[in-house]
């Protein structure tokens, strides 16, 4: 893990947020942000809360990785993220594209939300994005059946065992239940940490011309 650049996370945390200073597109704002964590090494500065609508509109959340596509070619991507289409998060997204999702950086105490409806992205891409995971993880990738239910701790291993055997010595492909989503939000709200709780907050809202709207909100 990278050691943290203190001087550069006191930096971010006294930058102003406010209509009048931040990007007129949202995605162009979070980038910014986001590159500014990676570049203070933040711990996971790429884990987000994914939450969706389970069975009766029943809230459910779990935390999920967001990945730049830039290097793949992608760079339109809004909110991309990686999963098994077959898990939990993929059939509510199935029943009901709507989401939600949180990024919180602490330090420097920042936090952006995202609303909007969940997509699949192109296959290629996923085929692209696989490629480039570690071995194991590939192979992983096919040996869990995400969100369902398994005898053992074995059990799993097993399968692990078998698929390395199966694909010893050649390239593992992308498991066709397995691959990416992007979430294209109307909202998209940044929040950020100032003293005696009198925080930042600008959210923007997509209007129907495709123009973004900014305001501040109370924290």
């Amino acid at each position: 893990m990278n050691e943290m650049d203190e001087n550069l996370i006191r930096e971010m945390a006294a930058e102003a947020l406010d209509v009048a200073s931040v990007d007129g597109d949202p995605i162009a704002q979070f980038r910014r942000w986001y590159a500014q964590a990676r570049s203070a090494g933040i711990p996971r500065e790429d884990a987000m809360t994914l939450a969706t609508l389970g069975p009766g509109g029943a809230p459910a959340a779990r935390i999920v990785l967001y990945k730049d596509l830039a290097d793949l070619g992608y760079a339109e991507a809004d909110f991309p993220f990686f999963t098994n289409y077959e898990s939990d998060k993929a059939e509510q997204l199935a029943r009901d594209a709507r989401a939600a999702l949180v990024f919180h950086w602490k330090p420097p105490a920042r936090q952006v939300r995202a609303e909007g409806a969940v997509e699949f992205l192109p296959a290629g891409i996923s085929d692209a994005y696989f490629a480039t995971r570690p071995r194991g993880s590939q192979i992983g990738a096919w040996a869990s059946p995400q969100s369902r239910v398994v005898p053992s701790r074995e059990y799993l291993e097993e399968q692990e065992r078998a698929l390395e055997a199966e694909y010893a010595g050649r390239e593992v492909p992308r498991p066709p239940h397995w691959g990416g989503y992007v979430l294209k939000p109307h909202c998209i709200e940044f929040w950020q940490h100032r003293d005696s709780r009198l925080h930042d907050r600008v959210r923007y809202t997509l209007e129907a011309g495709g123009e973004w709207r900014v305001e501040r909100l109370g924290p």
